[in-house]
């Protein structure tokens, strides 16, 4: 008998194999979403759903008999050993190719969400026989590449469109890269160098360009800068210990400053990720209230999303923010180990 049950499993394993399975990456939350700011107020913003890992990938079989093999033998158990992200540091979209890149510092390496493909990949590979130690900052190249800040490494690593490391830079130069971003026209790279308390400049190529600002609390000084972003010709510096953004044109011209300590929300005593949409609109995760905020160009607070806890649209120490071109923003809720996703739904905000 024992042997009649291992040959007709085995024949189902045959014949499961035969069918189809396609894999579908899916986030996007059901039913009644939440919106923000809440009625009778006009909603701006929408939740959307979320990024955590493989829980986002789901599996649809063209036939029955695969179905009833994976239910027989146990294939849809829990597995422990799922890819799940840890600690989401920071992100970029490339709507391109349909992927979303995050870095994970407690995976010690960089998710790929490939919306287009139905998959998710993780790249843990810097090079030269070393993998990610603290990947930070992320932002995109040309041609499909990929150039990824690690803190401890204290240098950028470029991968090619597959994950391969191509090169390095910064060596010796950095001191501890966090933030990066890059002005698609020129190719040049914007890293902060937290602890150097710095932005250093470099080409395409991977060489020194030059160097923005030093340490102080004055117009075009940092201290202890963190996540960058680029848009309009306009960099973007979350100036971290001094609790405020700096805007800087493109060879680090002061044009704008906003944020202040202080104790209402609003205000950023611990200002982290950064990001800009379509419409000039920043966004700023501020850490220590647990918060995203929305201002205008000008830098006027518009509206805020957050609070302390794991519910949706509430946040435990996130980090890094980013935009698409779906007018859809993009949070690495740290603590929480997801990325939350919001929608801009239209009108204007006040």
């Amino acid at each position: 008998m024992r042997i009649r049950i291992v040959v007709i499993i085995a024949l189902l394993a045959t014949l499961a194999a035969c069918a189809q399975t396609q894999s579908f990456l899916r986030y996007e939350a059901t039913g009644e979403r939440m919106v923000w700011p809440q009625p009778p107020d006009t909603p701006r913003y929408r939740y959307v759903g979320q990024f955590t890992g493989e829980d986002n990938i789901f599996k649809e079989e063209s036939g029955k008999l695969g179905k009833f093999f994976r239910w027989l033998v146990g294939l849809t158990s829990f597995d422990p050993d799922r890819l799940m992200l840890q600690r989401p540091q920071s992100g970029v979209v490339d709507d391109v190719r349909g992927r979303v890149y995050v870095t994970d510092v407690g995976r010690r390496g960089v998710f790929v969400f490939d919306e287009a493909k139905g998959q998710i990949l993780f790249w843990e590979d810097a090079g030269d026989a070393r993998r990610f130690a603290t990947p930070s900052g992320v932002t995109l190249g040309a041609n499909g590449q990929l150039f990824v800040a690690d803190a401890d490494l204290a240098e950028v690593i470029r991968l090619g469109p597959n994950g391969e490391p191509l090169e390095s830079f910064g060596s010796g130069i950095l001191k501890r890269p966090t933030g990066i971003a890059r002005d698609p026209w020129t190719g040049r790279i914007y890293v902060s160098d937290t602890q150097a308390h710095n932005i250093k400049v470099f080409d395409d190529n991977g060489k020194l360009h030059h160097v923005i600002g030093q340490r102080g609390e004055g117009v075009g000084e940092f201290n202890f800068p963190t996540f960058l972003a680029f848009s309009n010709n306009k960099l973007y510096v979350t100036d971290t210990l001094n609790s405020r953004i700096q805007v800087l044109n493109a060879e680090g011209k002061y044009l704008l400053t906003f944020g202040k300590r202080g104790l209402y929300v609003g205000d950023l005593p611990r200002p982290k990720g950064v990001s800009v949409d379509n419409a000039g609109r920043i966004y700023v995760v501020e850490s220590y209230y647990d918060h995203l905020l929305v201002y205008s160009p000008e830098g006027q607070l518009l509206l805020p999303v957050g609070g302390t806890g794991s519910e949706i649209g509430e946040f435990y120490l996130p980090s890094g923010v980013w935009t698409g071109a779906r007018e859809r923003v993009y949070v690495a809720d740290m603590f929480n180990s997801r990325v939350m996703i919001f929608e801009y739904v239209g009108g204007t905000l006040k």
